[in-house]
């Protein structure tokens, strides 16, 4: 059996794995990802973004909770800060969703953004499509929260939800943000703290001057209140998902989800095909040591990048 099949039937430890390979760029990864392909397009996923300390995790905890109760398999990529020193994720360890480490229905993996833009990390796409060929229903993509350009989950995920917590500085920030324009729904976590009421007020403004969806789909604020209380906590995270999967169904109804996907896949080939034609080329310049010089001719003013590049492109385009 290959080790593609055995992937599309569940080996958690193969996936890993070659998620693993993927993050490292290695060429037999790919070409796993190729034979995957085709099974992919079954799951729906969920973007989960916001600032630092907004309580996503604790969110996608309780939302596999919700998913798993209801028989539903997920599979989480928590995109994290990279480590300086060692290039890996430094919140790996995903404190919060250990307990789900033995139930063979969840999958969690940690990804680092390895100096990724966008708040996603490179590997995510090819991520996604090997959770979704192991048959995983519902997929949950964390973001590393590094604030207002963060964007690209958008071009991922099918419903993005941006969490948003009072008592982090100004509560009207988060009306210049980028990532505010992409939300299909909003949850304000914490809801029970001082400031939740004006940040509710300031997000009820900036939707009333944002206008109609041409879906119809009007962004929702969602409230979540003190994880304290699990109980009451996870019932709120129930009624959170009746709303997200209220949003699939709209994009069902219109031609919202056939956009989406169409955006993806144009974004998916842009990037195959960069690293496709640059990572042979970077490759090389680096074996030979050329590299080094180019970088150096910069360094000491004799040439500058753009000249450096048009040479490069003349060079392997011609």
């Amino acid at each position: 059996m290959s080790t593609a099949e055995r992937i599309r039937g569940g080996d958690i430890r193969l996936a890993s794995r070659l998620i693993r390979n993927l993050e490292d760029n290695s060429p037999r990864a790919r070409e796993i990802v190729k034979e995957l392909f085709p099974y992919t397009g079954s799951s729906r996923v969920l973007g989960l973004t916001g600032a630092p300390g907004a309580g996503k995790s604790t969110i996608t905890d309780y939302l596999i909770r919700s998913y798993r109760s209801t028989g539903h398999t997920v599979g989480v990529l928590a995109v994290d800060p990279t480590s300086p020193f060692s290039g890996g994720a430094i919140l790996g360890d995903r404190v919060r969703m250990q307990k789900h480490a033995e139930d063979k229905g969840v999958f969690i993996r940690s990804l680092a953004t390895r100096g990724a833009l966008g708040g996603l990390a490179a590997a995510v796409d090819d991520a996604v499509h090997v959770l979704d060929a192991m048959g995983m229903d519902r997929i949950i993509l964390e973001t590393v929260g590094t604030g207002q350009s963060e964007v690209d989950v958008m071009n991922n995920a099918h419903t993005v939800l941006l969490a948003l917590t009072p008592g982090l500085g100004d509560e009207v920030q988060t009306l210049k943000a980028g990532i505010m324009e992409i939300a299909d729904l909003f949850v304000i976590n914490k809801a029970d703290q001082k400031g939740a009421s004006k940040l509710y007020q300031e997000l009820m403004r900036m939707l009333n001057m944002a206008g109609e969806h041409h879906s119809g789909w009007r962004p929702p604020v969602f409230n979540l209140h003190n994880i304290a209380h699990p109980e009451e906590f996870a019932e709120q995270v129930q009624e959170l998902r009746n709303r997200l999967d209220e949003h699939y169904q709209v994009l069902l109804e219109t031609d919202i989800l056939a956009e989406r996907e169409r955006r993806k896949a144009r974004l998916q080939l842009l990037n195959s095909f960069q690293s496709a034609m640059l990572d042979p080329i970077m490759a090389e310049l680096e074996a030979s040591g050329e590299l080094d010089g180019l970088i150096q001719r910069i360094q000491n003013k004799e040439s500058d990048p753009h000249t450096l590049a048009d040479e490069l492109r003349g060079r392997y385009t011609r």
